[in-house]
């Protein structure tokens, strides 16, 4: 299947009479949410797995350090999803063997967002092509005009080519030439000599079928916000732990959030899920919208080593360690 020359890929909007309002007057009810600590020898193991992955640390630290406080700090992450449906179709075309046009005297090609597709699973990403109906027609091949080949064009259709050996002299060395025995020319190996091709875009059935394929994407546009509180810790550690999702809402469309104790998940709420309707309700259609509000793990680490303060980060529910710096470089053991 190929794509038609002069074809465009217009881009359908969803049609006006589907305009969801999100849900009025909601008040967020925030359950009791406890932070959670992690232990010294849960921190002390963290610490062991993470030093294993670095060849160059000593585990003998990790063993011996002596801690003073493991500090467990809130992190909230909240999360919006916004699952939307986008319809673009484009003019394809393959070769005609025969089979069955359902071309306009069928009727009329049904608008794009008419046409029934089968939705797949909530929040999955997922492209699905499908044949407009009535929108077939038959066309000469524009590639060979409807002669099924074409002239090859290393040899431009004499069916040979001048030897590389004897550059068409015949004779090499002043002796004929074994490889094209003295014609000079040799046989083209892309055509087998018949000066001709069968056509690449036809593949010889000289015609072509040509029809509007529309192209379904249903696509889940995730952003993710934490607020930049913790200096020492980068925030990009969090994009690869799990947090406990205390906070589901889930809606055709979602209400920003209010009566949080953390105002910035608030605003930030209320930012994102506008700029979500803005951006995608013009050329897609918005099928559900989720938002979560997560509490991520974070303990920092407070220790001592050889006589000296140092620390680390325990994140996620993984129990990831993060460490800006580690007492001994040294490999042995």
């Amino acid at each position: 299947m190929n794509v038609c020359p002069d074809g465009d890929n217009p881009l359908y909007p969803p049609p006006p009479a589907y305009n969801p309002q999100p849900e009025q007057d909601r008040n967020t009810h925030v359950p009791n949410v406890r932070v959670p600590t992690v232990s010294e020898d849960v921190a002390r193991e963290a610490l062991l797995k993470f030093v294993e992955s670095k060849w160059t640390y000593s585990s003998k630290p990790a063993r011996n350090l002596t801690f003073k406080e493991l500090k467990p700090i809130t992190v909230y992450r909240y999360r919006l999803e916004t699952y939307t449906e986008t319809r673009t179709s484009a003019w394809q075309y393959e070769s005609y063997n025969g089979q069955p046009v359902d071309g306009p005297q069928f009727g009329m090609s049904p608008p794009p967002w008419d046409i029934p597709v089968s939705m797949p699973q909530r929040y999955t990403d997922m492209v699905q092509k499908i044949r407009v109906p009535h929108s077939s027609f038959i066309k000469m091949c524009h590639k060979c005009n409807g002669c099924g080949r074409t002239r090859c064009v290393h040899c431009h259709g004499r069916g040979q080519k001048r030897c590389t050996f004897c550059h068409g002299n015949g004779r090499s060395r002043n002796k004929r030439c074994t490889s094209c025995h003295g014609r000079g020319r040799r046989r083209c190996i892309s055509c087998h000599g018949q000066g001709y091709k069968t056509c690449t875009v036809c593949h010889g059935s000289q015609n072509l079928l040509h029809f509007i394929e529309l192209t379904v994407t249903w696509k889940n546009n995730i952003e993710d916000f934490i607020p930049d509180r913790q200096p020492d810790f980068p925030d990009k550690k969090f994009e690869k732990v799990t947090g406990d999702p205390f906070f589901i809402d889930e809606n055709v469309l979602v209400y920003p959030i209010q009566g949080f104790p953390d105002q910035e998940i608030c605003d930030v709420s209320s930012r994102l899920i506008n700029e979500h309707l803005n951006r995608y309700s013009a050329t897609s259609r918005i099928l559900q919208q989720r938002q979560t509000i997560e509490l991520v793990p974070l303990t920092h680490a407070h220790y001592s080593y050889g006589g000296k303060d140092f620390s680390f980060f325990v994140y996620g529910i993984e129990n990831k360690v993060f460490t800006a710096k580690y007492p001994s470089a040294c490999s042995i053991l």
